[in-house]
């Protein structure tokens, strides 16, 4: 398990989904389950926004979701479906946020993020909620080549955004959108996403 002096604060008032139901097309199977440093994309995901001061914590499943609820069963997370998965990112992201709205009363903000990025960390998730509470900014978003993107934070301003987001859209339609209300955290290796088995060979064959 990692670990997290900060994962003490149990009190946060930034909440988390961890959207986890697309099908892996490209990959042929499903990357959340594939396998880096001792446990799944998936895994490693939930250990770490688990371990970060983030609380109450969403993981959407979608396909193959069955398979995926056995990895994080043991883990303090709430597990939704979107039996929508296959309309887009923004589908699940709805489902997810319609969760949290419900688990959570007096949420402030919350952390989205992939299970595809194997260097996201526990540090790289507080470090979002530590920009949004030092500069007042309403969405704090990671850059990465040339572009911003999750993990991201969203105040509650922006919870009807994400909410009403096209089924083919993702966060970043929300992020271009009030670009002016963003600040941005450098995250080089976000950029390492895992999409296809050349992503992941390479991965693997360099860690």
């Amino acid at each position: 398990m990692i670990n997290s002096p900060q994962a003490e604060n149990a009190t946060s008032a930034i909440g988390a989904i961890i959207l986890a139901a697309g099908a892996s097309t490209r990959m042929g199977q499903p990357k959340q389950l594939l396998q880096f440093q001792g446990r799944s994309f998936l895994r490693h995901t939930v250990e770490v926004v688990v371990a970060s001061v983030c609380n109450p914590i969403i993981v959407v499943l979608g396909a193959y979701a069955e398979k995926m609820r056995q990895e994080v069963s043991q883990l303090p997370v709430l597990v939704v479906e979107n039996s929508q998965w296959d309309e887009g990112m923004g589908a699940s992201i709805k489902v997810g946020m319609t969760a949290l709205n419900a688990a959570a009363e007096e949420i402030e903000g919350v952390v989205l993020t992939l299970c595809d990025q194997p260097f996201i960390s526990c540090n790289v998730i507080n470090q979002l909620v530590a920009a949004y509470h030092s500069t007042g900014q309403g969405i704090i978003a990671s850059e990465y080549a040339q572009t911003l993107g999750v993990p991201a934070l969203f105040s509650h301003k922006f919870f009807s955004d994400l909410t009403s987001l096209e089924a083919t859209s993702g966060a970043k339609q929300v992020i271009k959108k009030y670009s002016h209300e963003v600040f941005c955290l450098p995250f080089a290796a976000g950029a390492i996403d895992i999409d296809t088995p050349q992503d992941y060979e390479r991965l693997l064959s360099q860690s």
